[in-house]
């Protein structure tokens, strides 16, 4: 990898003070499990990397009179371990479960899941974040087998984000913060799709960095997450499904329902969610609503079995929030 300073902070202050105003000037460090590869691949090549794991603002899991405070520094070992995630955030806990590995559990952060960089084979081979040549996109007629149903051209790669589907169905916010002060932004919005090759997939700037995960009080959210892998050792997933329902009695009084990894940002459901409003969760409404969530799937040349996968994840995770 290109050579780079290294520096440790001690408080969040001090960190926002080693950035720059553009990325190759500086990089954030938490558990390294994106950053470090991609140093070795040269798609990042810094001038210096920021290590924020050491600042004690970042991390605590707090529950709160408006829900709960995770640290971006937060653990997903301290995730799961944490009993009022446990409790009232389910649907946390099955993301967090469906990484295997004991070791990225182990350093691995909610707030670098938020922010890791695609894993699409075009980017992490050098082709660019959109994979342009002569002005078009090689994915579409390439090798397109984990890429996006639900695209936003040029945008065809998939949000790595294990985290995002279940923390915008429950209606979290991020705080993020830069040497001017900090601002808050709903986490539906803080993910984003491209338009050129030199923009991120989050609302980031180069200068700050993501403090806390806000989630709203989840009393009588039933919420749930179902993941379909080709594999169970380390992985990502083909497709998810997080869903967040408030209920009246057995009914549904209102729905969040969110796929991942089937497009360049998490996929609100919106006609799905309106499908399950005022009913009983079943099987036969579970199915109807699995239907509407995928029924605007543009699959690609080499991934329309995305779509059956889609279904199925929102189909088991709506069953899976009333069982």
């Amino acid at each position: 990898m290109q050579p780079f300073e290294y520096a440790s902070p001690k408080t969040l202050q001090e960190a926002l003070s080693l950035l720059g105003a553009s990325w190759a000037d500086a990089n954030i460090l938490a558990g390294g499990t994106d950053l470090i590869s991609l140093l070795k691949e040269y798609i990042h090549t810094p001038k210096r990397v920021v290590n924020i794991k050491a600042i004690p603002e970042l991390r605590g899991i707090e529950k709160t009179s408006a829900g709960l405070r995770i640290g971006a520094a937060v653990t997903l070992s301290e995730l799961l371990a944490n009993a009022e995630v446990r409790s009232s955030y389910p649907s946390l806990i099955q993301a967090a479960q469906g990484v295997h590995s004991m070791q990225i559990r182990n350093m691995g952060t909610i707030g670098g899941d938020l922010c890791q960089r695609p894993r699409c084979w075009y980017f992490r081979n050098g082709f660019g974040l959109l994979a342009m040549k002569d002005g078009k996109s090689l994915v579409p007629g390439g090798e397109n087998k984990y890429h996006a149903i639900f695209p936003s051209p040029p945008a065809y790669f998939v949000s790595a984000s294990s985290f995002g589907p279940p923390l915008i169905a429950l209606g979290a916010r991020v705080k993020i913060a830069s040497s001017s002060g900090t601002r808050e932004v709903p986490l539906e919005k803080f993910f984003l799709a491209p338009k050129d090759p030199n923009m991120r997939e989050v609302d980031l700037k180069p200068n700050e960095i993501l403090t806390e995960i806000l989630i709203p009080a989840a009393a009588g959210v039933r919420n749930a997450t179902y993941e379909v892998r080709e594999r169970e050792t380390l992985d990502w997933p083909l497709a998810t499904a997080s869903v967040a329902l408030t209920m009246k009695g057995n009914q549904v009084a209102s729905a969040r329902i969110v796929m991942g990894h089937v497009g360049p940002t998490p996929v609100v459901a919106a006609q799905a969610a309106k499908v399950v409003a005022g009913k009983t969760i079943n099987e036969s409404v579970a199915e109807q609503a699995a239907q509407a969530a995928v029924a605007g799937a543009k699959p690609l040349s080499r991934n329309a079995y995305k779509v059956q996968l889609a279904r199925v994840a929102v189909k088991r995770a709506l069953l899976a929030a009333v069982a």
